[in-house]
């Protein structure tokens, strides 16, 4: 099992940065890939990013070169450096986990999730 709570979103301008935190407890969590999600009203849960438990690092293209995904083991915390935030970017964004992830891709893929945290990028 993995708890995750995600933290750092809020009210920024566009260029601005942010960076979202994701807070994660439980047996399993030095095993797990780990990711971020986004979904805009009326929009589907689309793929940010992913660091797998081996290190290796996804981007969707949309934010590939302006986002970063990162993880601090001792804290067992993962991040999210959002950097040039566009209003494109606007999003409840959610932190994923998964033990046997079978596509980075996917949301079914992950079994544990985040309740969320709100990015608004408004001028």
């Amino acid at each position: 099992q993995v708890q995750l709570i995600e933290s750092g979103g809020g009210l920024v301008q566009p260029g601005d940065s942010l960076r979202l935190s994701c807070e994660a407890s439980g047996n399993a969590v030095s095993r797990v890939a780990m990711g971020w999600f986004r979904q805009a009203p009326g929009k589907e849960r689309e793929f940010v990013a992913v660091l797998s438990w081996l290190g290796l690092t996804m981007y969707a293209d949309s934010v590939k070169g302006r986002f970063t995904i990162s993880k601090d083991n001792v804290k067992s915390t993962l991040y999210l450096q959002m950097n040039d935030l566009k209003t494109e970017d606007a999003a409840m964004y959610s932190c994923a986990a998964s033990e046997a992830c079978t596509n980075y891709y996917y949301a079914s893929s992950y079994e544990y999730w985040g309740q969320g945290t709100q990015v608004t990028v408004s001028s």
